[in-house]
């Protein structure tokens, strides 16, 4: 009896400290310009946000970065309220990210599309996007009819021509005489939320026969599947699964799992195992996919559906090796 006693007692203290654990835990995200629902990379982050707080029941502060000078004011200013971890989205935010973990050691951070910098209390993301527009490259190939497609980027910058980069080398493995239509929204970050430029850029192509438009646009990119559903050409998604906005309109929507990336960092944090360092995450960790669901099921041919999943097999096990352009900052072909 009393070994049964001294057990119970010992779990309720386990109980006890991960509970009080829980409640010193205070997470917060800092979402980059655009919108939180941007149907794209920020509501990505936030999709993951919802179901950690959904579980735990734990609040996650937020706050939406309007203009560049509120970066780093905005994350000093979570920390001083008590916050004891911070993710930021996206790279624009490296630099006030970085400023501010290494004035506050004890509190943990975390950054999306970041691998360069170098703090003790903090963990890095970035994903392997040219594996993810590999395939939809493929599909986009086989879908047109035309034999041209189009890739509209957001702001010019090398992780979007990262993108632009997998989606060439996938289309030319799909169908070698393959033309790619390019263009980027912008050069400054204006460029991830203006749908009316993005919607003329897609247009564009889709008046010089493109008939596949791809997006890696954030919150413009929304613009782009309105151009296409419009024409009645087809669109293909980004970070998020875009596949509802237009139904039947939509090829497919490359999956960037910015979701996983920020509910795992959120879970690591309150079960105290966080770890600092950059993970990397490609189709082999299921960091990045293509989308299937009911609102493109009748656009996907079982040709179709097979050559993507070969190829992603194929990626997986290290057959084919899809060139990063952020290696050399060159794109084969």
């Amino acid at each position: 009896m009393r070994s049964k006693l001294f057990s119970v007692l010992a779990m309720l203290g386990v109980l006890a400290a991960g509970t009080a654990f829980a409640e010193e835990f205070k997470p917060a995200v800092v979402y980059d310009i655009g919108s939180k629902f941007d149907k794209s990379f920020n509501e990505g982050v936030w999709n993951g946000v919802k179901k950690f707080s959904d579980e735990t029941g734990v609040k996650v502060a937020e706050f939406q970065i309007v203009n560049e000078t509120q970066r780093e004011q905005a994350m000093r200013r979570l920390v001083e309220r008590g916050a004891t971890m911070v993710i930021a989205v996206g790279f624009s935010q490296a630099d006030a990210l970085d400023a501010v973990a290494a004035d506050f050691p004890d509190r943990q951070f975390a950054i999306i599309d970041v691998s360069w910098l170098d703090r003790p209390n903090l963990r890095q993301y970035v994903f392997k996007e040219h594996e993810g527009s590999y395939l939809v490259g493929i599909a986009a190939a086989m879908a047109s009819k035309t034999g041209k497609v189009g890739f509209v980027g957001g702001m010019d910058i090398p992780l979007i021509r990262k993108f632009h980069c997998g989606y060439l080398q996938g289309a030319r493995a799909a169908n070698a005489d393959i033309e790619v239509l390019q263009a980027m929204t912008g050069t400054t970050p204006a460029a991830w939320n203006d749908p009316t430029k993005a919607s003329e850029l897609a247009q564009g192509q889709i008046d010089r026969g493109a008939d596949v438009v791809y997006h890696a646009a954030g919150r413009s990119g929304i613009g782009v599947i309105q151009a296409a559903a419009d024409a009645g050409k087809l669109a293909i998604g980004v970070d998020s699964n875009q596949n509802g906005l237009a139904p039947g309109s939509v090829l497919t929507s490359m999956l960037k799992r910015v979701d996983v990336a920020t509910y795992e960092t959120l879970k690591d944090g309150l079960a105290g195992t966080f770890t600092a360092g950059i993970l990397s995450l490609g189709l082999a960790e299921d960091g990045v996919g293509w989308a299937q669901d009911e609102h493109n099921a009748g656009l996907l041919s079982d040709e179709l559906k097979a050559a993507v999943e070969s190829a992603r097999a194929d990626i997986v096990a290290g057959r084919t090796v899809v060139h990063d352009y952020m290696s050399d900052s060159a794109c084969p072909g």
